[in-house]
């Protein structure tokens, strides 16, 4: 269980980080555009790469936190074994979509961009390093997931 705070609190600060950055480049955007007369080249592009690292890391985050939007109607109507099955089922269901869509599917995204040599056009950052907090977003909630199951 140690290591699950230690990753909860990594994330935590990175999350934090992405986000300071992300604040301080559109407060920059915004003051370049409206104080300068000329507005950034490089904000629009950054805030949106930001914007995917927080919105699929922060879904990493939130999993492993166990605070994730979840529907209770039916559960709530079952009995308690009934209940943790349910709660297995939905982990391993959980676990199979991040197998197949995050890791794998991320990692063949990152793959073809990186074999394609393909640059954003402001920043010139490769989009193989956008991508890349796809299938790491996908480890690590099969790891909460896996640990979840462990632990219960």
């Amino acid at each position: 269980m140690e290591l699950r705070k230690k990753i909860d609190k990594v994330l935590a600060h990175i999350l934090i980080i992405i986000m300071s950055i992300m604040v301080i480049n559109v407060l920059w955007q915004v003051f370049s555009r409206y104080f300068l007369g000329a507005p950034s080249s490089f904000t629009d592009e950054l805030a949106r790469y930001l914007m995917i690292w927080i919105g699929i890391l922060g879904a990493a985050y939130v999993s492993g936190r166990n605070k994730h939007v979840a529907i209770i109607v039916l559960p709530s109507r079952l009995s308690t074994k009934t209940q943790r099955k349910l709660k297995l089922i939905v982990r391993i269901l959980i676990i199979l979509f991040c197998l197949f869509a995050l890791v794998i599917g991320g990692t063949r995204l990152v793959y073809i961009t990186y074999i394609l040599d393909q640059y954003s056009p402001a920043l010139q950052v490769p989009l193989a390093a956008v991508y890349i907090i796809i299938p790491i977003s996908g480890t690590l909630i099969i790891y909460y997931k896996i640990s979840d199951i462990l632990n219960r």
